[in-house]
C-alpha cells in the first residue's frame, strides 16, 4: 500500500461567463462546439421562465435543434436521473444544457455521462454505495445556466441524487462531469422566491466553510497515478481564496437577498458567490455538513417549506446542510483554530480568537439562519432522538465527504453531532 503523502493539488473549473444577458449566448457556444441536437434539461416550473425561453430562442437562432426535457425532479432521484438518461439516448443528443438549480444541472451531468458511456447505473456512483468506477473519457459538451443562487454546480464535477433504495443522497463525482461552460446570468435570479434564495444561500455558506476547514491536501495519501487524484482533494492555497471570498459575500448579501425581494444587486452577488464557492469546494471538497445532510434530506418526515414546488415532504438541500453546521464547527474548531477564526471573521465577527471560536462560529451561523427565517434545530425538521441511529447508519458510507473532515469521525461522533443538532439552546 502506498503510504507516501500527497505533494500536489489540481485546480479545475468550467469556463465562466457572468453578466446580465449571457444566457442569450448559449446557442453561439453550442454552434462553436459543433453540436446540433441540444437537450435542454429543466423542471416543469421553469418551462415558461425567461431562462428557458432565451435558451430555446438562442439555440434556434443559431440553426440548431433544441430538444426540451422538463421532467427533472427537485432534489433528483436515481429514477429521475434514469428518465433523463433514456431521453438522451433515444434522441441522439450531442450537446447538453442544464437550466435551473443544482437539480437540473446535476441531471444534465448524469444524462451526459450515461448516454456517452452506457453502463449499469451503480457503475459510476461513489463507493462504497456504488462501484465508484472512473469515467472512461471525455463527455459531450455541456453548458450550465443556473437559476438559483446556491449550488455552484455549474463549476463542479459532482451530480448529487437521492438513492431511493437507501433513503439517502449520494453522488457521482469525476472531473469529466464538470460543465464545459457556466453562463451566470443575474437576470435569471431576479424573481426567485425568498425561501429558495435562503436555502440555496445556506448551501453556498457551507460550501465555503467546509472547503476552507477540510483536511489539507498534503495530509492525503498520494495516488498511484495522477488520474486517481480525486476532485475533492482537501483544502489548498488556491481553493482557500475562492472559499473565503464566498463566505464574505454571503455574509454581506444573504439578508438583503432574502428579505428584500427588489434587491437585485444582493441576489446577483449571491449568484456570483455560489460560483466562487463552487470553484473552492469543487477542488477542495466538503466534509461533515454535506455528509450528514444526505441522511437528513433522504429521510424526510413531514416537513414542507413554502416556495418549493414539490407536493410531498421535502427538506431543501441547503437547509439540510446548514442545520448541523453549528454543532459541527463547534466540534471541528479544535482541529485548526486559526482556520476557524478566519471563517468567523469572514462572517463579520471581529472579536473572535482561538480561545472562543468554538462558541463564536456556531453563534454566527445560527444568527444568519435566524435572520433569514430558517429553522435552526434538527427537531424543527421533524426528527427525534429515536431517529438518530438510522441517520448515523446512512451517513457512515458517505466516504467522499466525511473522510475530508479535519477530525476523523466514527459512528459515536456522528451520533453526538446529530443529537446536539436536535436543539440549539447550547449555542451561547
Amino acid at each position: 500500500m502506498n503510504n507516501l503523502k500527497e505533494t500536489a493539488f489540481t485546480i479545475d473549473s468550467s469556463t465562466i461567463k457572468f453578466g446580465n444577458g449571457v444566457t442569450e449566448e448559449v446557442g453561439w457556444e453550442f454552434k462553436k462546439l459543433n453540436c446540433n441536437n441540444i437537450m435542454i434539461i429543466t423542471d416543469k416550473k421553469l418551462i415558461d421562465h425567461v431562462s428557458v425561453e432565451k435558451t430555446i430562442k438562442s439555440i434556434e437562432q443559431n440553426n440548431l435543434n433544441p430538444i426540451l426535457f422538463a421532467d427533472v425532479s427537485v432534489e433528483p432521484t436515481d429514477s429521475s436521473f434514469k428518465k433523463a438518461i433514456l431521453f438522451a439516448i433515444t434522441n441522439n443528443i450531442d450537446g447538453f444544457v442544464g437550466v435551473g438549480g443544482g437539480s437540473s444541472i446535476d441531471t444534465a451531468k448524469a444524462a451526459n455521462l450515461y448516454s456517452t458511456y452506457p453502463a449499469d447505473f451503480m457503475t459510476y456512483v461513489n463507493a462504497p454505495i456504488g462501484k465508484g468506477k472512473l469515467v472512461p473519457g471525455k463527455l459531450k459538451p455541456m453548458i450550465a445556466i443556473p437559476t438559483t443562487t446556491g449550488t455552484g454546480s455549474e463549476t463542479t464535477g459532482t451530480a448529487v441524487f437521492d438513492y431511493e433504495e437507501m433513503n439517502a443522497k449520494t453522488a457521482i463525482a469525476h472531473r469529466e462531469l464538470r460543465p464545459l461552460i457556466g453562463l451566470i446570468d443575474p437576470e435569471n435570479v431576479r424573481n426567485i422566491p425568498p425561501n429558495i434564495v435562503a436555502c440555496s444561500g445556506l448551501d453556498v455558506l457551507c460550501h465555503g466553510l467546509e472547503s476552507y476547514t477540510a483536511i489539507p491536501f498534503h495530509s492525503r495519501n498520494k495516488p498511484e497515478n495522477p488520474g486517481l487524484r480525486p476532485s475533492y482533494q482537501g483544502s489548498n492555497p488556491i481553493s482557500d481564496i475562492w472559499s473565503l471570498t464566498a463566505i464574505k459575500m454571503v455574509a454581506e448579501n444573504i439578508y438583503n437577498a432574502v428579505n428584500d425581494p427588489d434587491n437585485h444587486e444582493a441576489k446577483s452577488q449571491m449568484l456570483l458567490a455560489a460560483t466562487y464557492a463552487g470553484i473552492g469546494f469543487g477542488n477542495a471538497g466538503c466534509h461533515l455538513c454535506h455528509g450528514m445532510s444526505y441522511a437528513i434530506s433522504g429521510n424526510v418526515k413531514e416537513f414542507f417549506l413554502n416556495d418549493y414546488p414539490e407536493n410531498h415532504p421535502l427538506i431543501p438541500h441547503g437547509l439540510s446542510v446548514a442545520i448541523t453546521a453549528p454543532a459541527i464547527f463547534n466540534f471541528t474548531s479544535k482541529s485548526d483554530p486559526k482556520r476557524h477564526v478566519d471563517v468567523t471573521k469572514a462572517l463579520g465577527i471581529s472579536d473572535v480568537d482561538e480561545n472562543n471560536v468554538h462558541t463564536m462560529l456556531p453563534r454566527a451561523i445560527k444568527d444568519i439562519m435566524s435572520s433569514i427565517s430558517m429553522p435552526t434545530k434538527l427537531s424543527d425538521l421533524g426528527y427525534k432522538e429515536s431517529d438518530i441511529d438510522e441517520l448515523v447508519k446512512v451517513t457512515l458510507p458517505q466516504h467522499r465527504v466525511i473522510k475530508l473532515s479535519p477530525i476523523e469521525v466514527n459512528g459515536d461522533d456522528l451520533k453526538k453531532l446529530f443529537i446536539k443538532s436536535l436543539d440549539d439552546t447550547w449555542i451561547l
